[in-house]
């Protein structure tokens, strides 16, 4: 059974293939991401909180405590939504909406063609959700 969100959306093209990602909110490390999963951003769970939608809001706000920790704004592959979501709120992370009023098909788009033309290497974070230079 398929999985729906009520988020924005955008489809991906490559060759012949097409698949439609969904945007999320998560703090979710990136080692539970499937191998689809595309980080667009990457702050504190504070900056990006206001990109959720307002029903994820309250989930948002029950964690915490956390506003500091790292998270990620997140294109998620529709086939794989319900493996992700799973696997989020079973190891206790959020996985929350985006609000398609303040995040745009334009602004997906944006974001995406920032992340296709950063290099390959992901930052480093330290324990405290802070990023690290390399050395």
């Amino acid at each position: 059974m398929r999985d729906f969100a009520r988020t924005p959306s955008i489809d991906i093209t490559i060759g012949r293939q097409t698949r439609l990602y969904h945007a999320f909110v998560t703090n979710a490390p990136t080692a539970l991401d499937s191998p689809s999963t595309v980080t667009l951003y990457t702050s504190t769970m504070n900056d990006l909180a206001g990109f959720a939608a307002p029903e994820a809001v309250q989930t948002i706000a029950r964690d915490n405590g956390n506003g500091h920790v790292r998270a990620r704004l997140v294109l998620v592959d529709a086939r794989e939504l319900a493996w992700h979501r799973a696997r989020c709120r079973g190891n206790q992370f959020v996985l929350a909406p985006v609000d398609p009023l303040l995040v745009s098909l334009t602004s997906l788009q944006h974001w995406l063609w920032q992340r296709l033309q950063q290099p390959l290497t992901p930052p480093a974070w330290d324990g405290e959700g802070n990023e690290t230079s390399p050395e």
